[in-house]
């Protein structure tokens, strides 16, 4: 079973949630942008109280493992993420040891970390873990299939569309359609390459701009 994990890359840790570490940093990176909760299962919340017993129930939760994501500093367009202060959280989840299957998911990004060389590296290690230390098979994502930034996500980071499954769920009274995505333990040897190439420093020029884009190393390999 995946478990807490410490994993430190250029621009980003990712370390096990811990509401004492996290909560009150991630409570101001994400207060008053409630559209960053249309997707997810839980939030808005209205005050921090209530947004710190939620943190400690992620923290709790036995039926997934949820990360906060915490820039290292100024860096490949970072200036939106305070250094060292949690921005956001993710998750593995429906974790099925047996079959070598597990999601990423319930993940949060606030306006500071969205579209920042750390986001897309906290993915990038989360994925590593999943094959390379733990042995996995399949690495999953799932999204409400009206959500086009989520799947644009997952193609970029090199999962393959699988899917829709209909009427799936019942998210916040409503209907959800899931888009199904994967990544298979074959496929990330080349994956990972992609994700190098990519954070590698001279993939930028000297105002941060990528000069190749993800999915444009993606599809190379």
């Amino acid at each position: 079973m995946p478990g807490p994990v410490t994993l430190r890359g250029h621009f980003v840790t990712v370390e096990p949630l811990h509401a004492e570490r996290h909560a009150a940093a991630l409570w101001q990176a994400v207060h008053g942008h409630d559209a960053l909760w249309t997707w997810l299962f839980d939030g808005p919340y209205a005050s921090q109280e209530a947004f710190e017993l939620a943190v400690k129930a992620k923290q709790a939760a036995r039926d997934a493992v949820f990360l906060a994501i915490v820039p290292a500093g100024a860096g490949l367009g970072e200036a939106g993420a305070p250094e060292g202060e949690a921005a956001g959280w993710a998750s593995y989840m429906r974790m099925e040891p047996a079959h070598g299957v597990v999601e990423v998911g319930n993940i949060l990004l606030s306006p500071g970390l969205q579209r920042t060389t750390a986001a897309t590296e906290a993915m990038y290690l989360m994925a590593g873990h999943v094959f390379e230390h733990l042995g996995y098979r399949r690495y999953e994502w799932k999204c409400n299939a009206e959500n086009e930034p989520s799947r644009r996500a997952a193609l970029r980071l090199g999962f393959t569309f699988e899917g829709i499954f209909r009427q799936h769920m019942v998210v916040k009274g409503r209907n959800r359609d899931t888009a199904w995505f994967s990544m298979l333990d074959r496929e990330w040897p080349a994956r990972k390459r992609a994700f190098e190439a990519w954070l590698a420093p001279g993939n930028f020029d000297a105002q941060g701009r990528q000069r190749q884009r993800l999915e444009e190393l993606q599809a190379g390999v």
